[in-house]
């Protein structure tokens, strides 16, 4: 089948850009290639190339691209099609040993097999395949998936590297002439046993287009400019304090130390560091001034292109915060620049711009964000281990930049702080203080916020005419008041096939809004048909990949469950999308203008399609590497994290009538358990890492909506903390949209676990406005709630007016 124009179209704007997605993490002179010609290929990712992650992370393209077929669309040869085939056939037979594992796993765990298996990836198999081949150069691409419902692990195949994968990998590297690892790959993998190759690049997975990407890259058509956004390190050298992966109760005892925070402070130096990345040219940088006018601070830095090729530097400016009352990292991103792309000998001048208040530390005894009296030093560089300083802020008081509420509950641990810094570092520190400019802070420049923590606003004069009836409905996603069957997690709309939902139908004269999941784009049926009663999807891949797991009877019952064939005669549609990067490759861009397209991207198909908000970005924090959701996030930063998604929900609120929904809000770093663990993290952690990218994206870009994320916080669910939806959320942070649970189904709860699930009735208490996907059982609480006087009317109005505004902004009068 054919491309539409709109596909054709999307599909050029993004390849102009997605070079910029991919790291080159080493390189010799081998590469790029003179020309194309036989190629040797080998690799689990060469046929079976990784668009993105599965579950929510998943979308339903038309014709992805593998490296297989890339190379030869741009003129390679490949000579290895016995090894491919021999592959293929290993690959069938682990699949299938590894479905019986999870079917048994299940029937031991007394749990249906479709839960054991949701999310679950097979780690890749051992093989012994005789490396047949020929070329000039090889080519070996690693790949690695995850996704929604399991965690990565530890093991072979999985972040680490297996035997045979490690054996072919090196002998490849002495085999031929010139040769390159390429990672296919959402998140890190131990890459120590082969730090040996002179080639490696971090392509990611960029979607439809990342075969056909590295075809042009290997000829230096198209040039990696990315960087990282999480550190690569060995395995054996994640922080000896990070818990993770505990049923219930999960401490993040590092505090604040997270990701490069932790590397650059205790000196342990990772594989590849936060921001690292090479290029097929190289850069000099030159002519650095620092100024600060105001709080606002800014550096001018010339970057020249001192190489043969053309190609873009990213130049990053770091803060390293005086050691007071509070213990600091060695110092923490503030800002960044790009260049445009410079020929062989060009050079242009990149500016550095941030707001000293955007580096505050949080104060628990003061309950305050302050920058603490000392010397903030400035550093620039190309990565976090490669920076000098440039500047130093002097404040000689400390400054109180807003005043809070204690919120968020305590822990029951002291979090990590590292020891004193060596006597060498102190040194430096007092040789920059006579050799650097030193600019002070006029305190004035800086107006101390007091938060006014305001009543719940009037409501919508509407609300007050409504029944107790429709105003649950207003704050329960739409289901059948009659019964009918569960909703089905990622399908569950009636007006759009493969839509994940809606708000509800029973009130006429408000349209229902439509949400469409899927970070790497609107994730739909690919065809369906329709009927009185609504549209019908005719694939479902996310339940198609849990079926699989379960036996042949099950699978034919849940087929027929969910009317996956249309009826004789039915006219069958179709509604391709476009596949995007994933968010970590989208980050690594270090672009926020390619951010903004992606989300141009994503509303012009909402647009065609019809759906009102899209259930994106997600912006949680790379706090483990072992994250199976890492992928869709951007970061273990939370300044990228922040900038990244409002980029990005600017390029879709750019178009009137369409939005996007902030997800996990928040502390969403752990698959396992999901609904019933317990993220037990100190207010400091939460207020400098896990929630400041979600301020900083509300402050820059205002989404429609956000998404309360499973997990509990401190005791307590995420979706039922006032303190966190009410109080941080909208009076410190100055959100005015729609606040929305994640898909509660308790098809998919478990009954062993330490805590309770989340509650309708709590939910709408604590301010959540509506809860998803929506059940009958969810409107019986809720009324029960209401009568009984545990839930107040006037809070159900507050909570109705902002559906019934965000309805309004979205779907105008008269567009239904």
């Amino acid at each position: 089948m054919k491309y539409t124009e709109r596909e054709k179209g999307n599909l050029r704007s993004l390849y102009r850009s997605l070079a910029e997605c991919t790291v080159l993490l080493k390189r010799n002179e081998d590469f790029p290639l003179k020309k194309a010609g036989e190629i040797a290929l080998y690799g689990n990712g060469a046929r079976h190339t990784v668009r993105g992650g599965t579950g929510s992370g998943e979308v339903n393209s038309r014709h992805p691209i593998t490296v297989e077929k890339g190379l030869e669309m741009t003129g390679f040869t490949v000579t290895t099609k016995a090894w491919l085939d021999g592959y293929d056939e290993i690959l069938k037979k682990a699949e299938k040993a590894f479905v019986e594992t999870i079917r048994q796993r299940a029937k031991e765990k007394h749990v249906m097999a479709v839960m054991e298996g949701m999310g679950a990836v097979m780690p890749e198999p051992e093989y012994d395949l005789p490396l047949s081949g020929k070329g000039e150069a090889a080519v070996y691409v690693l790949s690695r998936i995850s996704g929604e419902g399991n965690d990565r692990e530890a093991v072979r195949g999985d972040i680490l590297l297996t035997e045979t994968e490690r054996r072919d990998i090196l002998r490849l590297r002495e085999r031929y002439p010139a040769f390159m690892l390429v990672l296919n790959t959402g998140g890190p993998v131990d890459l120590t046993p082969v730090m040996a190759v002179e080639n490696i690049l971090l392509l990611s997975q960029l979607g439809d287009l990342a075969g056909r990407l590295l075809g042009d890259i290997l000829l230096g058509k198209k040039v990696p400019s990315g960087k990282l956004t999480s550190t690569w390190t060995a395995w054996e050298d994640q922080p000896p304090m990070l818990d993770f992966g505990n049923m219930n109760d999960t401490r993040y005892k590092e505090g604040i130390y997270v990701g490069y925070r932790y590397y650059d402070t205790v000196g342990k130096k990772p594989l590849f560091p936060f921001g690292f990345g090479l290029s097929y040219t190289s850069f000099e940088t030159g002519s650095v001034r620092a100024a600060l006018e105001g709080e606002e601070v800014t550096v001018c830095a010339c970057v020249r292109n001192t190489g043969l090729y053309p190609g873009k530097q990213v130049l990053q400016l770091y803060l390293s915060k005086p050691q007071g009352s509070l213990d600091q990292p060695y110092q923490e991103l503030a800002a960044w620049a790009k260049s445009r792309k410079l020929r062989p000998g060009e050079e242009q001048e990149l500016t550095i711009r941030f707001p000293l208040s955007q580096m505050t530390s949080f104060d628990p005894e003061r309950s305050a964000y302050v920058l603490e009296k000392g010397d903030h030093i400035l550093r620039l560089g190309e990565s976090s281990r490669d920076t000098a300083p440039c500047g130093i802020i002097r404040l000689e008081e400390d400054v109180i930049v807003r005043r809070v509420r204690h919120a968020l509950g305590t822990t029951d641990f002291r979090d990590f702080v590292p020891d004193k810094r060596s006597s060498e570092e102190a040194e430096e520190s007092a040789y920059l203080r006579t050799e650097l400019p030193v600019m002070v802070l006029d305190t004035d420049a800086i107006a101390t916020e007091e938060i006014v923590y305001a009543p719940d606003p009037t409501p919508d004069p509407r609300t007050e005419r409504m029944t107790d009836e429709e105003l649950l409905y207003l704050g329960i996603g739409a289901f059948d008041p009659k019964g009918g069957p569960l909703s089905i997690i990622g399908d569950a709309s009636t007006m759009v096939a493969g839509a994940s939902g809606e708000t509800t139908h029973q009130l006429p004269g408000y349209p229902s809004l439509v949400m469409a999941d899927g970070p790497a784009g609107l994730r739909l049926s690919q065809r369906y048909w329709k009927d009185e009663k609504g549209t019908h999807g005719l694939d479902n891949s996310l339940i198609e990949s849990l079926t699989r797991f379960m036996p042949k009877y099950q699978q034919v019952l849940v087929r027929f469950m969910m009317k996956k064939k249309a009826p004789k005669g039915a006219e069958i549609r179709e509604q391709y999308t476009t596949a995007i990067p994933i968010g970590t490759a989208i980050a690594q861009s270090w672009n926020l203008d390619f951010a903004r397209k992606c989300g141009d991207i994503v509303a012009s198909e909402m647009e065609e399609f019809g759906v009102q908000l899209w259930l994106a970005p997600a912006l949680n924090i790379h706090r483990s590497i072992r994250c199976g959701r890492n992928f869709e996030y951007y970061s273990e930063d939370p300044v990228i994290s922040g900038c990244f998604a409002a980029a990005v929900t600017c390029g879709v609120q750019s178009h009137p009538g369409y939005g996007v929904t902030l997800k996990h809000f928040a502390a969403n770093n752990q698959e396992l358990n999901r609904y019933f663990n317990n993220s037990v993290v100190s207010e400091r952690a939460m207020r400098e890492i896990y929630l400041k990218g979600f301020e900083i994206c509300i402050r820059k870009a205002q989404p429609e909506a956000l998404m309360t994320s499973y997990n509990l916080l401190n005791g307590i669910h995420t979706a039922e903390r006032r303190d966190l939806t009410v109080d941080i959320l909208r009076h410190e942070f100055g959100f005015e949209g729609l606040v929305m649970t994640d898909w509660l189904v308790a098809a998919m709860f478990s009954k062993d676990t330490a805590y309770p699930g989340a509650s309708a009735e709590r939910i709408a208490a604590a301010g959540g406005d509506i809860v998803m996907p929506g059940t009958k059982s969810d409107y019986k609480h809720m009324l029960e709630a209401l009568q009984a006087g545990t839930l107040e009317r006037r809070q159900l109005m507050v909570n109705a007016s902002r559906v019934l505004r965000t309805i309004e902004r979205l779907i105008p009068q008269g567009k239904s």
